[in-house]
């Protein structure tokens, strides 16, 4: 069966937790009817619950623990439960505040990460945006999420925020499909200036940028936006949602795919060329 969570972290957390509840209502000696019976549901639910096929609410779990006489097993699965939400966070909760906050709110993870492994199939990273590139993008995500207009501001503390490339202890990978490049965000004259401004930091001693030529043949298929921070934790963007992996052998996978890419990649004056042409070809 498809899993229903697009991460295999989240879903063995998923199912982890599902697992758990069909162990304590068999340690009760209850079958699923009767655990439905006694928190009030309809049978479906059990089963769905059971099978991880829907996510457990806390009341869900302290229901179904009640229900067994396993009150004390409450508060582990609680908590279990928290850190399966954590990895999956939808855009719009997560902007309900403002793009500004969105932005802010990464400036701890940042600070303390030594070594950024960025992979983009969509967008020039945020590390590298100019501030009109980055208002232009921010005010599409705010129009299709539909989230606070607040952009400029936004815009402004994303480039605050990537001030950490030219300062301190950080190294930063970045690899880009040769589209990001020819996809333009704005206008002619902010792709422009954001094509320029990518030409200009690749010579910071920090910064490492690589460009995926368009066409050519390879055995790693094009996935979506993501980054690794250090060995902790990657990224993962969606449209709909934001996917924090912190499952070590899934963290290895990013990495692996990273470096997947990055044989395919041109650095220095081919990827600066790739660059080049991306601006003569804007009219």
């Amino acid at each position: 069966m498809q899993s229903p969570y697009p991460s295999a972290a989240l879903d063995e957390a998923r199912r982890a937790i599902a697992e758990k509840l069909r162990e304590i209502r068999r340690d009760a000696g209850l079958t699923g009817r009767e655990v439905a019976a006694r928190a009030g549901w309809l049978p479906s639910k059990v089963s769905r619950l059971q099978s991880a096929t829907t996510p457990p609410s806390d009341d869900d779990i302290r229901a179904w623990c009640t229900a067994c006489g396993a009150e004390d097993k409450i508060p582990d699965l609680l908590a279990a439960n928290r850190t399966a939400d954590s990895m999956y966070l939808e855009w719009r909760r997560v902007q309900r505040s403002g793009l500004r906050r969105l932005q802010e709110s990464r400036i701890p993870l940042y600070a303390r990460t030594k070594t950024f492994r960025v992979y983009s199939s969509s967008v020039i990273p945020g590390f590298v945006q100019t501030f009109e590139y980055a208002a232009a993008l921010l005010g599409n995500i705010a129009r299709v999420h539909g989230t606070p207009e607040d952009v400029q501001e936004a815009a402004a503390a994303r480039v605050d925020r990537s001030h950490i490339i030219r300062g301190g202890d950080h190294r930063f990978a970045l690899l880009l499909e040769e589209s990001v490049l020819r996809h333009v965000v704005g206008d002619v004259a902010v792709m422009a200036g954001q094509l320029g401004y990518l030409l200009s930091v690749m010579a910071l001693p920090a910064v490492s940028v690589g460009v995926i030529p368009a066409g050519r043949e390879r055995g790693m298929w094009t996935v979506e936006t993501f980054t690794v921070f250090d060995d902790d934790r990657v990224s993962v963007e969606l449209l709909t949602a934001a996917i924090t992996v912190t499952a070590p052998g899934e963290i290895s996978m990013y990495a692996h795919a990273f470096e997947e890419m990055k044989s395919l990649a041109v650095f220095g004056a081919e990827a600066r060329g790739l660059i080049s042409a991306a601006i003569d070809s804007l009219d």
